[in-house]
């Protein structure tokens, strides 16, 4: 994986020939889609139970995957209807950082235990190719009741997210892909990806900082990090306010919403 010095350097030379890939959930937004969802179904409490025991490693994804939509049973009434009616926040930086990387000509994947049809919002939102997204897909009857989930999709799986790095990294030649996320599925996508940058902007979770060399608590920190070698880049791109220390952020602001 590397320490923190390599993967800082590896961050500063990102270009046209390498990835980054983000998890969704508490990283690009400020919460768990699965626990809105399950909250909306009313079995919210029982459901985050489940997933706070997967994201901090322990049970495995497809396990907790499982566990969480028995616990929900959703129909695709209730799916489209959340759906359209539900909205979480982007973190904070966030679109400033993929613009950034936009402009650098950086590929940009998002990988998700999440549900396809909740993560296409925020790659539009964010102006990410819907191809370029790795989710979940539930699967209903023909009354629309739930019936399971697409088991051929990577992150369905035990190690998915890196699965999905396999994946992307087969349909292109990359220099260097980077993960960043916030959980234990994420640290365990490096390898395959050549890094991996922890998140803790919307909740800190120790047991992935010992999983990893290189831990950040904003996007902000991220961008900073680009400035000595894309500082014109940078300076094009952004429009929003003077950038200040990572230490004088408040991780808790949050200004874009999401509508589906």
């Amino acid at each position: 994986m590397g320490t923190e010095k390599d993967i800082a350097c590896l961050w500063q030379q990102l270009g046209k020939e390498d990835a980054v890939c983000f998890d969704v959930d508490s990283t690009l937004v400020t919460g768990e889609f699965i626990d809105e969802f399950a909250s909306y179904l009313g079995v919210g409490n029982k459901v985050q139970e489940v997933t706070l025991r997967a994201m901090g490693g322990g049970m495995k994804f497809c396990e907790a995957l499982k566990e969480r939509l028995t616990i929900m049973q959703p129909t695709s009434t209730d799916l489209k209807t959340f759906a359209e009616s539900e909205q979480l926040s982007l973190t904070d930086g966030v679109r400033r950082l993929v613009e950034v990387l936009n402009s650098m000509q950086v590929d940009i994947y998002l990988i998700s235990g999440g549900f396809d049809q909740l993560i296409f919002p925020v790659a539009r939102l964010l102006s990410i190719p819907e191809e370029n997204v790795f989710a979940n897909r539930l699967l209903f009857d023909e009354k629309g009741q739930y019936i399971g989930f697409d088991e051929e999709q990577p992150t369905s799986q035990a190690g998915g997210k890196g699965k999905a790095i396999e994946a992307l990294k087969q349909r292109k030649i990359y220099r260097h892909v980077i993960m960043v996320g916030d959980g234990a599925t994420d640290a365990e996508a490096c390898p395959p990806a050549d890094a991996f940058i922890g998140f803790g902007g919307n909740v800190t979770r120790e047991s992935v900082k010992k999983l990893c060399s290189f831990y950040v608590y904003s996007f902000e920190e991220l961008i900073e990090l680009l400035k000595g070698e894309k500082s014109e880049i940078i300076e094009d791109v952004e429009n929003g306010p003077k950038k200040v220390k990572s230490s004088s952020i408040n991780h808790n602001n949050t200004t874009s919403q999401i509508r589906f």
